[in-house]
């Protein structure tokens, strides 16, 4: 009897679920190509640039929309069967308010394996994919959106790249060497870099280095600058893609790089809990849905609990911005800024199933 029910239930919420996330991603892909007609014809970006740029970037919309959509579609679907009296029927049949919660929960782990897998090995490739593609319609590079390129910090280097190129190549390039008294031993420049990923070393071609001597500078010219390090292209993605769109793997090398360089990875090492984190948003959603069906009207209402679910699941989508720019602002735990909003949200859904277990 639980797997009959359950099957009913699971086939209403994934259909519920997948109508609501599909007309989310509709909405969210016409203002992302609205932004996008601004730079229409700028540069040589044409209109089919910007169509592709958005269907690129979409997967990455799954991702954050998923937990919204799993809320909206939940509540729709346990209230539309609490106004057919089919939750009473449920529960008459035996099903108790625990056992609906495992059931529910049964069915929601399906939507943390599919965040999980949106948010580690779909969305981020396909951001820094769809990143790539627009710098390269509009023949840009990745520094020219910052007035003195990128800076790298790595031991006892410190990298400037004035031009990084969408295929992640370098362009004029500066390494400023320190001693072990942290003053300034010699300045490289190179007119071009690219990774050897058989070495793991970027190698700096056509270098022309600056040695600052006891009391005299020394110039000589190089073919070649080997700079072994941690850092790969991929990690390096930073620059195109935020902290919150990067892969477990490569926010947890590029926090290691900014620790073992005495940099700040706070930023950081909140977007990897939320990685971590979210995906389990998807429980929490279902499980606030829940006493939305047992206090049904059966006269309507249900209009009222689907938009009062759309005001519940953007509350938490700005709890979850709001709290992770608290959380570098004042210095919090990394894991207690990332899990806050998902609490706070677990707290009212066992408070309001308290209160309804109690009528």
């Amino acid at each position: 009897m639980i797997r009959i029910l359950t099957r009913y239930l699971a086939r209403e919420i994934y259909g519920a679920t997948a109508t609501v996330l599909v007309a989310f991603l509709a909405l969210f892909a016409f203002f992302d190509f609205v932004n996008e007609l601004e730079s229409v014809g700028k540069d040589g970006y044409q209109l089919h640039h910007a169509m592709i740029y958005v269907a690129m970037i979409l997967p990455g919309r799954v991702y954050e929309l998923l937990p919204v959509a799993v809320l909206i579609g939940s509540l729709y679907a346990l209230t539309t069967l609490a106004r057919h009296s089919e939750i009473t029927v449920m529960r008459a049949s035996g099903m108790s308010t625990w056992k609906m919660l495992r059931v529910l929960g049964l069915i929601g782990s399906v939507f943390v394996v599919l965040t999980f897998v949106f948010g580690e090995y779909i969305a981020p490739p396909a951001e820094s994919a769809a990143q790539q593609w627009r710098l390269t319609a509009t023949s840009s590079t990745v520094s020219q959106q910052l007035r003195s390129g990128l800076w790298v910090k790595d031991g006892r280097l410190v990298v400037n790249v004035r031009t990084m190129q969408p295929d992640r190549t370098m362009e004029r390039v500066r390494v400023y060497t320190f001693d072990e008294n942290d003053a300034l031993a010699s300045l490289s420049e190179a007119a071009r870099g690219e990774y050897v990923r058989g070495e793991g070393v970027w190698r700096l071609t056509d270098v022309v280095r600056t040695n600052f001597l006891a009391e005299r500078t020394e110039l000589e010219r190089l073919p070649e600058f080997v700079w072994r390090s941690d850092l790969t292209p991929e990690v390096l993605s930073v620059l195109m893609v935020v902290p919150e769109r990067m892969s477990v793997g490569n926010l947890w090398a590029y926090i290691n790089h900014l620790r073992d360089n005495q940099q700040s990875a706070d930023r950081y090492e909140i977007a990897l809990w939320k990685k971590l984190i979210y995906p389990f948003a998807a429980l929490v959603m279902i499980a606030l849905a829940l006493p939305f069906a047992f206090t049904h009207d059966r006269m309507g209402g249900v209009s009222v609990k689907v938009f009062l679910g759309v005001m519940l699941g953007v509350g938490f989508h700005l709890l979850n911005g709001l709290f992770s720019n608290l959380g570098v602002i004042n210095a919090w735990t990394p894991a207690l800024a990332a899990m806050t909003p998902s609490l706070l949200f677990l707290v009212a859904a066992a408070v309001m199933l308290y209160m309804v277990e109690r009528r």
